[in-house]
């Protein structure tokens, strides 16, 4: 369980221009099928934590804790993020691993 190689990877993916962030673009990748990893701050709202967790256990996509938002969001080079989407089979599965 390493976060800082999971959060090394999440930034990789960002760059090349594999993930979507904010709940809406989130919410959208994950109800169209392009999310294969969804990752949710620590310091998000519970209620943001069960919808996505809901959403995506229906749908069968690994929904992880990351760290918080302000980590988060630096990792991809945004602004504070509540939840990322990794569209990417390969990255989702090293950031899983790490995680």
């Amino acid at each position: 369980m390493n976060s800082n190689k999971a959060l090394s990877m999440l930034g990789m993916a960002a760059r090349a221009g594999k993930t979507v962030s904010g709940e809406f673009s989130v919410e959208k990748a994950v109800k169209q099928g392009s999310a294969l990893l969804v990752l949710l701050a620590e310091d998000a709202s519970d209620n943001t934590k069960k919808k996505f967790n809901d959403m995506c256990s229906y749908r069968d996509i690994p929904c992880l804790l990351a760290a918080d938002k302000e980590t988060l969001g630096r990792a991809i080079g945004k602004e504070y993020r509540a939840c990322v989407a990794v569209e990417d089979e390969n990255f989702a599965k090293v950031i899983s691993g790490h995680l």
